[in-house]
């Protein structure tokens, strides 16, 4: 079993077939400054979320700022992913999710874990949506 506010090595998402299956069939959303790109499915794996941080080297060039904003955003999904988990636990569901970092400028913790947290809500919003809809 996997800690609570832990974010360990399993739970990250690599591997070239399922990040260009994630990028080509995901759903994706914008919660300024990140893009959260994603795909929910049966569960199938030990694993409910597999997660890719990114911040591009194009926007930041010094490796010491996207590796800092990449922290910034592995810990705020750390400490707010159980509100997801549980839901889609609940529905014995998985969930492989990407949060590409879009602004030019560097943002501070707080803002970026409000926006992981709005992000988080907008996921869960839109699956029960579609489980409305299916039902």
């Amino acid at each position: 079993m996997i800690p609570k506010n832990s974010f360990p090595k399993i739970e990250h998402l690599c591997g070239e077939k399922r990040l260009s299956r994630l990028f080509n069939e995901g759903k994706a959303f914008i919660v300024y400054p990140l893009r959260i790109i994603y795909i929910v499915e049966q569960k199938s794996d030990i694993v409910t979320a597999s997660v890719l941080v990114s911040v591009p080297k194009k926007r930041f060039k010094h490796a010491v700022k996207r590796n800092r904003l990449k922290r910034l955003m592995r810990e705020a999904y750390r400490l707010n992913k159980h509100l997801l988990i549980d839901k889609l636990n609940e529905n014995n569901l998985q969930i492989q999710l990407a949060f590409n970092y879009v602004s030019d400028e560097e943002m501070d913790f707080l803002t970026i874990e409000k926006k992981v947290k709005s992000a988080i809500q907008k996921i869960i919003e839109k699956f029960e949506q579609t489980q409305s809809e299916i039902s």
